[in-house]
């Protein structure tokens, strides 16, 4: 049976998500306390968790990033009062896979858990190797060859979900949903902006290219020069 851990104060709103998940199959663990809930997603250790932005004890970001920085990969919904996109942004980068602002419906709540579960489970090597490439999540450092690559937060997930899937294309929609954690496709540059950043820091001149553009369908990161 599915193990989702439910970390939400609210009483009423957590019976109503509890009941739902339960009819549907989920074995529940509820906890109404952030320092609670973090002893219980460590022991437990649940298939998906939902957790409120807000919550007494620990802010429900700080449980995400806590566990993140513990190498846990426990795919997160946050749920939040908070519907601004900044407040989205950081719980996103923070360390959430997804983002639903309340009030909400909880039928899309469970479409929502049931997508981040059938996501596949992403390996837990510590260092990914592609070509002359190197990246260690746990440094969060990136070198190719004896060159250092300094990234921001943005560009490490990018070239991160990039050297799992090297040699595959990789189209804006997958990156837009997978890295930014889109749910739409938007009419924006956002990815070609950051792989344009990301490419200039990757491919120097004198270096064979590894980022390769293929126009009108995505971006590969092509392990043979």
């Amino acid at each position: 049976m599915t193990k989702v851990l439910l970390i939400e104060d609210d009483g009423e709103t957590a019976q109503e998500i509890s009941a739902e998940l339960t009819d549907r199959g989920f074995e529940v663990e509820w906890s109404s306390d952030g320092i609670d809930g973090l002893g219980k997603a460590r022991s437990l250790r649940p298939d998906a968790m939902i957790v409120d932005r807000l919550l007494p004890g620990m802010d429900g970001l700080t449980i995400i990033d806590t566990l993140r920085r513990d190498q846990v990969r426990t795919p997160v919904l946050v749920l939040s009062a908070l519907g601004a996109v900044d407040d989205r942004v950081r719980g996103l980068r923070m360390g959430g896979d997804d983002y639903l602002t309340k009030p909400f419906a909880v039928v899309e709540l469970i479409a929502r858990i049931e997508a981040l579960l059938r996501r596949p489970v992403e390996t837990r090597e510590t260092t990914l190797r592609a070509g002359s490439l190197e990246l260690d999540l746990i440094e969060r450092t990136v070198r190719r060859g004896e060159r250092k690559i300094d990234l921001l937060p943005r560009e490490f997930r990018l070239l991160e979900y990039m050297m799992r899937r090297s040699d595959q294309l990789l189209t804006r929609a997958m990156l837009l949903e997978e890295v930014w954690n889109y749910k739409f496709v938007p009419t924006t540059n956002l990815v070609d902006v950051h792989m344009g950043r990301l490419r200039h820091k990757v491919d120097w001149p004198g270096e064979a290219q590894m980022i390769h553009n293929v126009r009108g369908a995505g971006f590969i990161l092509r392990t043979l020069a």
